[in-house]
């Protein structure tokens, strides 16, 4: 009698006795079903319409989760380090802002062909061009503020508050015009330009850049007393942004005084100052309220055009005639030229 395996015939024939045995190195454990590409669905499963009786598994799904892992950190790490190497990377530069250069001056007295006329202060004006300018400060009018290509309306309003600030302080302050304290004046500008300020006042020079009368008008008070009454003021302001990190602002006033001497005859007599001043605003004096003055150009008279007292002011005053000597430039010297040019007062 054949064994409980062998089929009632015996083994067919071309099989080998024992033939489970060439399976028997397959062993279906759970890992092998899970790695299997097919998975056969479950009877319920095989009941729906057209349901087929084996579906794919995902490749990701017979991946460890360890792995998944591993892979998710690796791309974080990468989206990280790019964009790390792009920020370092990239090819937009901030703005270049210009260092704080130098202010330059220039200064040019007025002479008059005629002896200066006196007389009262009211009178006095209502007789020369500056009868229709306005009253001190009123004449420094703001235009409307414009936003520029780099910088907004507020920055620009911003740029011209400060310039008008400025302006007001330097050509209209009693104190200042007297020889005073210059603190107000001082306090606008850029910390990179205060020295050059400072020693405008301590070592006056006739140099292009060491003129107190550059930063600001004044007169001697040992000679020049101010007449009690308002500066006539008129001018403007103009906007333009010299590139993506500055503005300027450029002044334009003219000032006219009314000065009488501190001794002797009391009559008054007109001053005129024509100034012209070139201001520079970044976005960090902006912020601080800080201004670089790039430019003075003053027209000032009468004055004698041998006046070259860069401390002061020095008008002729009532009655009073220029020496009708003119102070000369040597272009063969190698010092920095002084600019020394006089002008014809024409009223």
């Amino acid at each position: 009698m054949d064994g409980p395996g062998d089929p009632p015939e015996g083994t067919p024939e071309g099989v080998p006795a024992g033939g489970d045995d060439e399976y028997r190195s397959v062993v279906f454990d759970e890992s092998f079903v899970r790695a299997a590409r097919l998975q056969e669905l479950s009877a319920s499963e095989r009941m729906g319409d057209h349901a087929l009786a084996v579906r794919n598994r995902h490749v990701w799904s017979r991946v460890s989760t360890s792995r998944q892992v591993l892979v998710l950190v690796i791309l974080i790490a990468l989206a990280f380090g790019t964009a790390v190497y792009m920020g370092l990377r990239h090819p937009y530069k901030d703005p270049v802002v210009p260092a704080a250069e130098p202010m330059r001056a220039m200064l040019v007295p007025l002479a008059p062909k005629d002896p200066v006329p006196g007389g009262g202060a009211q009178e006095l004006f209502d007789r020369s061009p500056a009868a229709k300018f306005r009253l001190g400060a009123e004449g420094v009018n703001l235009p409307p503020a414009r936003s520029t290509q780099h910088f907004s309306e507020s920055q620009v309003m911003a740029a011209l508050a400060a310039a008008k600030e400025y302006t007001v302080k330097s050509a209209l302050d009693p104190a200042v015009l007297t020889g005073g304290s210059q603190r107000t004046v001082r306090l606008l500008l850029d910390p990179a330009q205060l020295d050059q300020f400072d020693r405008s006042f301590d070592r006056p020079a006739n140099d292009g850049r060491h003129a107190a009368t550059a930063w600001l008008v004044r007169f001697d008070p040992a000679r020049v007393a101010l007449v009690d009454t308002p500066v006539r003021t008129r001018g403007v302001f103009r906007v333009s942004e010299t590139g993506p990190a500055t503005l300027e602002v450029s002044a334009d006033h003219t000032f006219v005084y009314a000065v009488r001497p501190v001794a002797g005859p009391q009559e008054a007599s007109l001053f005129t100052v024509r100034r012209e001043m070139r201001f520079r605003f970044d976005r960090d004096g902006l912020q601080e309220h800080h201004l670089i003055v790039v430019q003075s150009y003053l027209q000032a008279g009468p004055q004698s055009c041998s006046a070259d007292d860069e401390a002061y002011l020095r008008p002729l005053l009532a009655g009073q005639k220029p020496d009708g000597s003119v102070s000369g430039t040597d272009p063969y010297s190698t010092d920095p030229p002084a600019g020394a040019v006089c002008g014809s007062l024409g009223r």
